[in-house]
């Protein structure tokens, strides 16, 4: 048991270091040379990274962001199995599987919290959806599913992440059946990542919140440089996107 308890806080501590590492700053700043923490909303996420940075920044942005939350639950997943103390098992009814969801809280707490930007960082959507497929993949479906509900039909991100962020605990014990052990680190990253998105929901109840787009070569969003040069600025006092 303690060999599994040191195993169990390195996994943690690491899990936090690793997901605290702000690849969308580190992408745009070496692609673009831009700062993304200046630039737009001031996010180090993919959707800003997108608006400032471009299609390839941003998709690479989100393939690490949700490959440092995949690779944090993998290595736990192992070295805690090979230390775990006899009669516990990683079932998701297990009450083993508790500490896997405070790892996968320790995944989304890092990147949000960032120990290497002064505890700011981005708000947890991507490496949480990484962090989910190794802790339990349906879990991460049913993430997606209930992220796109809202993000296709209305170009929102931030509606389809909160809404993302609300379903994790209600599917962890409605479909899922976990124990309150492992509940608890969902609810801790549901309450975290809709706080996270605190500035989004006031802009989205006032009408002001930017939908998704996506810088292009010329330097501006590509939904904008489809609008023709003699209807651009009646255009931009229309936009509820900016």
């Amino acid at each position: 048991m303690d060999t599994f308890l040191v195993v169990f806080a390195a996994c943690m501590a690491g899990s936090i270091a690793l997901c605290g590492i702000p690849f969308g700053l580190i992408i745009a700043r070496n692609l673009n040379g831009i700062d993304v923490r200046e630039a737009g909303s001031g996010n180090i996420g993919m959707t800003n990274v997108a608006r400032t940075a471009g299609a390839s920044a941003a998709a690479l942005t989100f393939a690490c962001d949700v490959g440092k939350g995949l690779f944090s639950m993998l290595l736990a997943r192992t070295f805690l199995g090979v230390t775990m103390p006899e009669g516990f098992s990683f079932a998701v009814t297990d009450p083993g599987f508790a500490a896997l969801t405070v790892i996968y809280a320790c995944c989304v707490l890092g990147h949000v919290y960032s120990p290497y930007l002064g505890f700011h960082g981005g708000k947890g959507i991507s490496v949480g959806f990484g962090a989910a497929l190794g802790l339990h993949w349906p879990i991460a479906i049913c993430l997606l599913v209930a992220f796109l509900l809202l993000a296709l039909p209305t170009r929102y991100i931030s509606a389809g992440s909160i809404c993302a962020a609300a379903t994790l605990p209600i599917q962890a014990v409605a479909l899922w059946h976990l124990t309150p052990w492992s509940t608890m680190p969902l609810i801790l990253v549901s309450v975290v990542v809709i706080y996270a998105h605190r500035s989004n929901i006031i802009k989205l109840i006032r009408g002001e919140e930017s939908r998704f787009s996506v810088k292009s070569s010329e330097g501006t969003s590509s939904r904008r440089s489809r609008v023709p040069p003699t209807k651009r600025r009646e255009s931009e006092q229309n936009e509820d996107w900016r």
